[in-house]
């Protein structure tokens, strides 16, 4: 078959292609690569071999044509080559038995660089993919047996560049998907313009096999190659955290201004997602940036934690494999709790205008502990309160108090170890239209 192209192609004779350039006795097609700019070179070739190859030039006039050659040097060292064969204003060169070479041809005034690559003497072959015993958390190191070097061509001036021969590196690994809050496996893949002895890729999070294939040319002609490694066993830790707080619109406490934490009681949820070889995880939390007094540990991927005392507490996830070789660390949320305040309204007019002052209400924040008892005059308790938070809306037995003054004890705690202990007047404003009694009598 081969025999039969290689006389077809002595019958069709050197066409021009680019610039003039053409090759015969070719079984699988040249493949052109274009040269950059500051190459100097008008293209690269690379042929899967030279055996019965001509390279050939047809002329664009009848002007002398001359070809020269040159090697790692640079086109300033370049040599007549004199085995040129002339017919008409086509020009051959046989190919047969030289190397990767670099040719400039002279044609008037005119001048065309080439370099051209003989792949046989760059062949990729693969034997084995294998994996050395020590192997680093971010890093998984591959131990290569075969032949992928690295094929060069020069400049005219000289200069050493790479033809990337674009072989492929896959295998699997995880990512985390925020819409699910899980880890899915995916498949990753690496591009090498060569390889030495080692391969170096980021370490999969799940165990998986590396498989090689290449290089394009061979993909180009049809004779990819494969090899895949025995499965690898992963010791890289990953996790994706979060922290949600639960938050409370109350219209009398007051706002602090952070991130997370606020006015105490805060309660938030802390949440991790572990990649595979997570086997020990943990939740820190600390009085310090570096974590050197770290105060609770808890070991649930998902707890959720209320925090009551005043100042920032550093808060980390910590994840390790099973013989602690590999660490993970996520961000620290800073939970910062102010300090408490409490303030004590002294009137109010529940039956005036709903919604407006209709409610005594204590102004707060911080308060991780409170009780208030209300009473009239006669000493008699009208109201209790268990939280902050509530509300006296001026009525005793569902029915709405006389106006008059009322009196409040509170006893309370703040976040910052304050105790309050207060007690003062509450007036009831009665406005003209309202309902209920005008004078106090004493109630059981």
């Amino acid at each position: 078959m081969r025999a039969i192209i290689l006389t077809l192609l002595t019958i069709i004779g050197c066409g021009a292609i680019n610039a003039g350039i053409s090759f015969t006795g070719n079984s699988l097609s040249v493949i052109t690569e274009n040269a950059e700019a500051s190459t100097g070179l008008n293209n690269i070739y690379i042929l899967h071999d030279f055996n019965g190859v001509e390279m050939c030039y047809t002329a664009s006039s009848a002007s002398q044509v001359t070809w020269y050659k040159y090697s790692n040097l640079g086109g300033g060292y370049a040599e007549v080559v004199s085995t040129i064969k002339q017919n008409g204003n086509k020009y051959s060169l046989n190919l047969t038995g030289s190397g990767d070479m670099g040719y400039i041809i002279e044609d008037g005034h005119n001048r065309y660089y080439y370099w051209i690559v003989d792949y046989s003497k760059h062949q990729l072959q693969f034997s084995s993919l294998t994996f050395p015993a020590q192997q680093d958390c971010d890093i998984t190191e591959l131990t290569f047996n075969g032949n992928a070097e690295k094929i060069t061509y020069y400049t005219i001036n000289g200069q050493a560049k790479e033809i990337d021969r674009n072989i492929i590196l896959s295998y699997y690994t995880l990512q985390y998907d925020e819409s699910t809050e899980t880890y899915n496996q995916i498949l990753t893949e690496k591009s090498l313009t060569h390889i030495n002895n080692n391969i170096r890729a980021t370490a999969p999070l799940c165990n998986t096999e590396f498989t090689l294939t290449g290089d394009r040319f061979l993909k180009q002609w049809g004779n990819e190659l494969s090899i895949t490694s025995e499965t690898y066993t992963t010791n890289a830790v990953e996790a994706h955290t979060s922290a949600t707080q639960t938050q409370r619109e109350i219209d009398n406490e007051q706002k602090v201004e952070t991130t997370l934490g606020g006015s105490a009681p805060c309660e938030i949820e802390f949440k991790a997602v572990c990649s595979d070889a997570v086997v020990f995880q943990e939740w820190q939390m600390a009085t310090d940036a570096d974590f050197e007094n770290i105060t609770t540990r808890i070991n649930d991927l998902i707890t959720t934690y209320t925090f009551r005392e005043y100042g920032t507490t550093y808060v980390r996830f910590v994840a390790s494999n099973n013989d602690g070789s590999c660490d993970y660390y996520s961000d620290t949320y800073e939970v910062f709790v102010g300090e408490s305040r409490l303030e004590c309204p002294n009137a109010f007019s529940p039956e005036a205008s709903e919604g407006v002052n209709d409610e005594w209400k204590v102004s707060y924040k911080s308060i991780i502990s409170f009780e208030c008892h209300i009473f009239n005059r006669w000493g008699i308790k009208v109201a209790e309160l268990t939280d902050p938070s509530q509300g006296w809306d001026g009525k005793h037995n569902n029915k709405y108090v006389p106006a008059g003054v009322y009196y409040y004890v509170i006893k309370a705690k703040g976040s910052d170890g304050k105790n309050y202990n207060l007690n003062g007047d509450i007036n009831i404003i009665k406005y003209k239209g309202a309902t209920g009694g005008s004078t106090e009598t004493p109630t059981e």
